[in-house]
């Protein structure tokens, strides 16, 4: 109730500005509308200085348009996808188009959890505070564009260091009480999948909906998947002033881990699994509502409920590589399995307001609103599971951990925009989070007194953004914003008797900076930035000794690390002739990032990684392609590097016998893709992935799905047949 008085006074002292105010400039709002002849365009776009409630101008923002892009849609790809974002790290793991796993400026990959991932505004990620990690996966078919807007924008949705993510539906048909769409798919690894959705509008009420499949084979043995996914949408125009909407997503899958490979397996066979009774099973559940208001011309309100249900399964012989998962010989039983599930309550509410306004005879805009977060992750691990083959979460007895990370948090953002000149604008921006999350439950080796950990939450969270427009079409901007990352779940539990949780453990704090030039002409496009992520409080585990002369391990705050970068995105586009057009472009990162003071543990001692590279950041990533068309025919080939990195702080260079550990190569891989739009309502994808069968991989993670090499997709081929009725 604080809260809803709360937004009601804002929204009131808002109102009172705007009633107050001399208006010397007349506001006329003017439709939507529409521009068909650009939805097969394939380019790079900005977001807009507004859109709804949401300021964007001076920051650093990318839009992919999905519809005109020639990228391997049906198993959702991601180094083609984000071909044109400069400094994307793709974690490659299983091919199977269920997650999303990128970064940017030399941030942690694992399932986009460095992103305040949304679909359609609406958060997705499981759990904020616990494990932010975005287990809901979209079908890339139902997507109309994606927005990207790096950490400097972070003050209005999150306080994620990578920035915010926000995949776009395609919207319904307003012209047709019903239309069908279809786009369906086969390919090699025994890849087939279906999409079909529909939509239209009855009077005032807008509607849509989606069910998709997908199964693969996998291109390593033992790892075939299925995914299904669901969706219905409801849009209510009540009057030319009131828009409302309820939705509902849902996505599952369940994914036949193949285990980890070492270096020698991987390069004698990387197609082959070192584990036959390993599965993955996320299940999540994405409700919403959404309420627009249009108070007058120059005030936009929103207020979003919305929330992330379900659970991530998994039954596992979760063991390193160099320990075989065989049948004993004295049982003629195999080992029973691990079993462990998360399941995630999470509720978000959020109030937004935008108000273009006049101060004296500066411009502005302001956007300010509030956000709660009521959030319950409640995570059961090291279930004893069956000695069988198949997917079972069947168990026998307890849980060894069950415990609860239940956390109560409370935002306030806002931004203002003031336009100095007709052409150099600043925009000034604070959040401020107030919260805490609490660990309750048992692990049945651990003294439950020392177990109970309370976290804070409180950040002033200040930024500033500066945009000077050159001309019309090009533009300096800089921008600066304080970010946070709240301890997670992995970070405090205790795996042995002999850890201990650091009752003093601080959120990684820290700041996103950049500055950049970008613009277009007739056949120029082009984006070139420096940046700079300052990450402190980053977590890890030291040594120490007991007055007994006992030794623990104490899971704490390790240390510090900077990354400095060059991201530059240039695009060159140029008519052939009156039916053929040609592009190039390249998008390409420097990164360096280095621990400035931190200390790990390694045997009996803490040891200084001062100086050494931060894991999983090569320091080049570069993605360079060329699109031709001709009529209805685009053709692309796009070749992708990404130099070496290094898989751990100590930067071990000689990969260790079980590859959890050492360096991981660079690599370089070719694809061609191919759209034929047979009419508006017809097209065929060809997609030829890893042309040159490059054997590769990305990462060699620390924790699921396994320490060890994870071999990546070699060449594969699909066809897409696409209908709309």
């Amino acid at each position: 109730m604080k809260s809803i008085q709360l937004l009601c006074i804002l929204m009131v002292c808002f109102t009172n500005i705007y009633a107050q105010q001399i208006d010397s400039v007349k506001v006329k709002e003017l439709e939507e509308v529409n521009i068909l002849e650009q939805r097969y365009k394939n380019s790079i776009e900005r977001l807009p200085l507004t859109q709804g409630t949401y300021l964007f101008g001076g920051k650093k923002s990318e839009v992919i348009n999905v519809l005109g892009t020639d990228a391997n849609i049906a198993e959702k790809t991601p180094r083609q996808i984000f071909a044109k974002i400069p400094g994307v790290f793709v974690y490659d793991m299983d091919g199977t188009g269920n997650q999303t796993n990128i970064s940017t400026r030399g941030l942690d990959p694992h399932r986009g959890w460095e992103y305040n991932f949304r679909a359609d505004g609406i958060i997705t990620n499981s759990d904020m505070y616990a494990y932010p990690a975005s287990h809901f996966s979209l079908p890339m078919e139902a997507i109309q564009t994606i927005q990207l807007v790096r950490g400097t924008g972070s003050l209005q949705y999150g306080a994620q260091f990578g920035g915010m993510l926000n995949f776009i539906s395609k919207q319904p048909d307003t012209t047709k009480a019903f239309s069908f769409e279809t786009i369906n798919s086969i390919g090699s690894f025994g890849l087939v999948s279906t999409y079909n959705g529909i939509s239209g509008k009855i009077g005032k009420l807008q509607y849509y909906s989606y069910y998709s499949r997908r199964h693969s084979d996998g291109y390593r043995d033992n790892s075939e998947s299925d995914y299904s996914g669901e969706a219905l949408g409801l849009i209510y125009q009540a009057s030319s002033k009131v828009t409302l909407k309820a939705d509902f997503k849902h996505s599952k899958y369940l994914y036949h881990v193949p285990g980890p490979l070492s270096d020698s397996v991987f390069y004698a066979n990387p197609r082959q699994a070192s584990r036959a009774r390993n599965y993955f099973n996320p299940s999540i559940y994405v409700p919403s509502f959404t309420a627009d208001f249009r108070l007058s011309p120059r005030t936009r309100a929103s207020f979003v409920a919305s929330g992330v249900f379900g659970a991530r399964n998994s039954v596992l012989f979760d063991r390193t590589v160099n320990i075989v998962d065989a049948i004993d010989p004295v049982t003629l039983q195999y080992a029973n399995r691990q079993v462990d599930i998360d399941n995630f309550k999470s509720f978000t509410v959020e109030a937004r307001l935008l108000h273009n306004y006049n101060l004296g005879k500066v411009s502005s805009i302001l956007v300010a609103g509030i956000q709660l977060m009521n959030n319950d992750l409640n995570r059961q691990q090291l279930g004893k599971g069956t000695t069988g083959v198949d997917f079972d979460l069947s168990k026998i007895g307890d849980f060894v951990r069950d415990m609860h990370l239940k956390t109560k948090n409370f935002a306030f953002f806002a931004e203002n925009r003031f336009a100095i000149t007709s052409k150099f604008s600043l925009t000034p921006g604070i959040r401020v989070e107030v919260g805490e999350s609490n660990l309750s439950g048992k692990i049945a080796y651990y003294d439950a007194n020392q177990l109970a950990t309370t976290i804070t939450h409180k950040f002033p969270l200040l930024g500033l953004n500066a945009n000077y427009q050159l001309s019309q079409s090009q533009n300096l901007y800089a921008g600066f914003a304080q970010a946070y990352r709240p301890v997670v779940f992995k970070d405090i539990i205790p795996s042995a008797t002999y850890e201990k949780i650091d009752k003093n453990l601080k959120d990684a704090y820290g700041y996103n900076a950049e500055i950049g030039y970008r613009g277009n002409t007739e056949h120029w496009k082009w984006d070139i930035s420096a940046f700079q992520i300052q990450y402190n409080n980053r977590m890890g585990v030291t040594y120490g000794t007991e007055a007994n002369g006992a030794f623990y391990y104490l899971r704490t705050n390790i240390g510090d690390s900077r990354t400095n970068g060059i991201e530059t995105f240039v695009e060159y586009d140029t008519r052939l002739s009156q039916k053929a057009t040609f592009s190039i472009f390249t998008s390409t990162a420097y990164m360096d990032a280095h621990y400035l003071d931190a200390t790990l543990r390694v045997g009996d001692k803490n040891v200084s990684v001062k100086g050494n590279k931060v894991e999983s950041t090569p320091e080049w990533i570069s993605r360079n392609g060329i699109t031709f068309r001709y009529t209805k025919l685009s053709i692309t080939a796009l070749y992708s590097y990404t130099a070496e990195s290094y898989a751990d702080a100590l930067n071990t260079v000689k990969p260790s016998a079980n590859g959890a550990v050492g360096l991981v190569p660079s690599y370089g891989l070719l694809d061609l893709n191919a759209t034929y739009r047979l009419t508006k309502s017809m097209m065929v994808k060809l997609n030829i992935n890893n042309l040159t069968n490059e054997q590769y991989f990305t990462k060699r993670p620390s924790f699921y799905p396994g320490p060890g090499v994870w071999s990546s997709d070699g060449r594969s081929v699909n066809v897409s047949f696409g209908l709309k009725i």
